[in-house]
C-alpha cells in the first residue's frame, strides 16, 4: 500500500448517476474499487495530503471525480468523449478474451490477451494524459482507474 499522503483511502460510485446494472457488473464495480484503493498514487494538484475519498459520478457525458481530503475539497469533470471508442473495443475484446478461454487453443487466448492489454494500456495512458495538471496517477492506479471507468459503462 501507498503512504497516506498521496493515496486514495476510499471510492464511492453516485449510483444514482450511473447506468443500471446487473449482480455482476456491480461485483466488477466493486473489485474494480477494491483493487483501486488496495494500492495506488494519487495525488491532486493543490492537496495537502492524504487519503483521499473520491465519489464518482456521471454528469452530461462527464466523469465527475469530488476529491476530498484532510483541509482540501476540489471537483473535476473529465469529458468521456475521447474515451468512447477504447472503451467500447476494451469491452469487446475482454468479452472475447472471456469467449477464447472457453474453448480456444492458447495461442489463440494469448493473442486476444494481448490485444486486450494493449487496449488496456491505451486507456490508462489517455486517462493520466487528461487527469495532467488536475491528478497526479502512477501507471498501475491509471490502469486500476480505467478498469473501474471501463466498469461503470457496462449496462446490464
Amino acid at each position: 500500500m501507498s503512504d497516506g499522503a498521496n493515496r486514495l483511502g476510499s471510492i464511492e460510485l453516485d449510483q444514482a448517476t450511473l447506468p443500471s446494472a446487473t449482480a455482476e457488473i456491480e461485483h466488477e464495480r466493486r473489485v474494480a474499487i477494491f483493487d483501486l484503493v488496495e494500492k495506488n498514487h494519487f495525488a491532486p494538484v493543490g492537496g495537502g495530503g492524504g487519503p483521499y475519498a473520491l465519489k464518482l459520478s456521471l454528469q452530461d457525458s462527464r466523469l465527475v471525480f469530488d476529491i476530498t481530503g484532510p483541509g482540501f475539497g476540489k471537483l473535476h469533470a473529465l469529458s468521456l468523449t475521447p474515451f468512447k471508442a477504447v472503451v467500447r473495443d476494451y469491452i469487446a475484446i475482454c468479452d472475447s478474451y472471456y469467449e477464447a478461454l472457453r474453448g480456444s487453443s492458447p495461442s489463440q487466448i494469448e493473442a486476444v490477451d494481448m490485444g486486450r492489454r494493449g487496449l488496456h494500456n491505451e486507456g490508462a495512458e489517455l486517462l493520466r494524459e487528461r487527469l495532467d495538471g488536475k491528478i497526479e496517477l502512477d501507471l498501475e492506479t491509471s490502469r486500476r482507474l480505467f478498469t473501474l471507468i471501463t466498469a461503470l459503462h457496462r449496462r446490464g
